[in-house]
């Protein structure tokens, strides 16, 4: 039977999306210290484009967070994309980085470097 589950590990953990023993879809994210998580990247299998398999493994990922009092850094675009159109989600983005423009900006950011 198809279904979502959450798996972790010590560094992060992940979201999935099986069905007849095959992990379709995937959120993945890493620990940032005790109190924030950052959201690494979505991947959805093309047969489930479009029927919102990416957003419902966002709403399990933002329902373990609020419950594990937790935020949330969106390096995913996916997942930055979807927070931004859904503002009932957004109590539980991190207000420590501004909107990276690139990937090396997310990280000079992240890691307080500001070198060009």
């Amino acid at each position: 039977m198809p279904g979502f589950e959450h798996h972790t590990n010590k560094r992060g953990g992940s979201f999935t999306y099986e069905a007849d023993g095959k992990k379709l879809a995937e959120m993945v994210y890493f620990n940032s210290g005790d109190s924030t998580i950052i959201i690494d990247h979505t991947d959805v299998d093309a047969s489930l484009k479009g029927q919102g398999i990416g957003k419902q493994l966002l709403a399990h990922l933002v329902e373990f967070v609020r419950a594990n009092h937790k935020l949330v850094i969106p390096f995913c675009p996916f997942a930055n994309a979807t927070f931004q159109k859904t503002p009932e989600w957004q109590d539980v983005l991190s207000r420590i980085l501004m909107k990276p423009k690139s990937r090396m900006d997310f990280i000079r950011q992240l890691f307080g470097k500001n070198k060009e």
